[in-house]
């Protein structure tokens, strides 16, 4: 692998040298003020990423998976019901970490390729008179097949259903890329860790929690105790953390929500969005598909790509790492050697993406894959030249 390449895995993603250095920092006395300034820049600024007014964010040392436990420790008790879809990976270990904890998870399975279930979730939730079912897990973005859900769907469902369950959103592949609208679509848990849309190293497990979601830490009885919102929460008040903070990637997480404040959320979603969309037209012109079911469920982060049938997909990234020392994503659980997977999201550019599809390209072909060398990379190229065109004309003005 060469330090030299950007890589093109789903997280953790490329960082902007802006953010290297801002993690680069002297030691701070995380009791002084200065500490306090760093945790409530970092704390705002991803407040404003998830476009809330009012979440409650906390930040723990941890990763996403952390951020999972810390949603469901601080909210539920023993035995209490989950509902849950599992139609990836991701959803899949969310719903194992509920089986441990204690929890009964509801589980709807849907094809790995598929999106969340919402109609069958409505019918659940209506038939659920006595209201067992304490919260909804829903995967936002699911990494390992590329698929994005609609989470507004989601909550019309729910409220349809008139139903007073939680709604917990696995946003880690999402958030700060892939439009999140935590106060409009009702999300009572949005989690999410620093290694993905927010270009940092990962460490930071992000959670941000709505005032129904506060009111039932106050409920909740699952054993607890590192991730104990109620210490953070009395610690934030004094301006401090209940222990030893990784001061370095907060400093970073506010400079990084900064970059994607000043470049504006919407042009941050468009970027993805354009990229992706080059992405996509590549897949189309070597004539492979993608993992999603359908063009409303293709993610803007990364793209799980089918390899043809008997074709080991974990080969293409095994001879792009050894051939051309570039990094794509492998198949994950049910999927696995049938897809690889281009992650695009984070710090990422149309040339940069240029880059990741032209070394796919040249893996399929060197691997005997009856493919075109170059028509992927045309086919993007068409896609970006369109987008690049109109976003330099508005520089201009």
């Amino acid at each position: 692998m060469s330090f030299q390449n950007p890589v093109f895995i789903p997280g953790p993603t490329n960082m902007p040298e802006a953010l290297r250095r801002a993690c680069d920092m002297p030691t701070v006395d995380h009791r002084s003020p200065l500490f306090a300034g760093i945790l409530d820049a970092a704390r705002d600024g991803v407040r404003r990423v998830l476009k809330s007014e009012t979440a409650e964010v906390f930040v723990f040392p941890s990763t996403g998976t952390g951020g999972w436990e810390v949603t469901l420790t601080n909210t539920l008790c023993p035995g209490d019901t989950v509902l849950a879809a599992r139609h990836g990976m991701f959803s899949q270990r969310w719903i194992d970490m509920c089986e441990r904890l204690g929890l009964n998870v509801e589980v709807v399975d849907a094809p790995w390729g598929a999106g969340l279930p919402h109609a069958r979730f409505c019918e659940i939730l209506a038939a659920d008179s006595g209201h067992r079912i304490k919260a909804v897990l829903a995967t936002h973005n699911e990494t390992a097949t590329g698929v994005t859900s609609d989470i507004a769907a989601l909550r019309r469902a729910m409220d349809g259903a008139g139903h007073p369950a939680l709604l917990f959103v696995d946003g880690v592949s999402s958030i700060a890329s892939i439009d999140f609208q935590f106060d409009a679509w009702g999300v009572d848990a949005a989690i999410s860790g620093s290694q993905k849309g927010f270009m940092l190293p990962a460490g930071l497990a992000i959670v941000g929690f709505s005032a129904k979601a506060m009111e039932a830490q106050h409920r909740a009885t699952l054993p607890r105790a590192f991730f104990d919102m109620r210490d953070m929460e009395a610690s934030y008040a004094a301006g401090g953390y209940p222990y030893t903070p990784a001061v370095g990637l907060m400093n970073g997480l506010g400079h990084a929500c900064t970059l994607l404040l000043d470049e504006g959320l919407e042009n941050v979603f468009a970027r993805h969005h354009r990229i992706a969309s080059g992405v996509r037209a590549a897949v189309s012109a070597w004539g492979l598909e993608l993992c999603a079911q359908s063009p409303e469920l293709y993610s803007d982060t990364v793209s799980a790509i089918r390899t043809p049938p008997g074709f080991d997909a974990g080969r293409v990234v095994g001879h792009a790492a050894s051939a051309y020392g570039v990094a794509f994503g492998g198949g994950l659980g049910a999927v696995a050697g049938q897809v690889f997977r281009i992650g695009h999201l984070g710090s990422m550019t149309d040339v940069m993406a240029l880059s990741g599809i032209a070394t796919a390209e040249m893996c399929l072909v060197d691997l005997g894959l009856d493919i075109r060398l170059g028509s992927g990379v045309a086919a993007a190229q068409e896609v970006y030249r369109t987008g690049s065109r109109s976003f330099a004309r508005k520089d201009a003005a």
